[in-house]
């Protein structure tokens, strides 16, 4: 794998930290936590130590800057997927066809990959999604409408789709 780097930023969300290689954005963490809990971490994940480069990292963090500010409504980073099953990177990729401001379901997501009865595995996949917001997993509700899970928390996910115009789960 290639040298990993990363930059750290505050959010209305909180810190985020963000990490790329030579090939494009691979990990994005929402959990707050101290830059040396984030290399233990990803370390601990991925066996491989990052290193902070803020300069390196500045395209992706003016991104998040700009998603914040309401003034990007979609991320044309190249993505390395360093991570994931085939199966996950399917769900990964069909999620980055949701549209800011839109949410689809669970069930969408399992129909538009072929496999309608995956709604459950199409769940935990996005649970594993490496790369919230950029790879918008947040935009994934249940049929019901109910808002389903989110590994970083439930309010996070509202402040995200607040944030994109679905002020219905506010």
């Amino acid at each position: 794998m290639d040298q990993v780097f990363y930059s750290s930023f505050k959010s209305p969300i909180g810190n985020i930290k963000a990490a790329s290689t030579e090939k494009g954005v691979c990990y994005v963490e929402l959990a707050q936590m101290s830059d040396d809990q984030f290399e233990r971490r990803f370390k601990c994940r991925f066996n491989l130590a990052p290193v902070k480069d803020d300069e390196f990292c500045r395209e992706v963090t003016n991104a998040f800057k700009d998603y914040f500010n309401q003034t990007l409504t979609e991320f044309d980073f190249a993505l390395d997927l360093i991570t994931g099953t085939s199966f996950q990177k399917e769900v990964w990729t069909r999620l980055q066809t949701i549209p800011f401001g839109i949410v689809k379901s669970y069930k969408w997501i399992a129909s538009q990959i072929g496999k309608p009865n995956a709604c459950r595995a199409v769940g935990n996949a996005n649970g594993k999604n490496p790369i919230p917001i950029i790879i918008p997993c947040h935009r994934v509700i249940c049929s019901d409408g109910a808002l389903g899970g989110f590994t970083s928390g439930i309010e996070v996910k509202k402040k995200l789709l607040k944030l994109e115009g679905i002020s219905e789960y506010s």
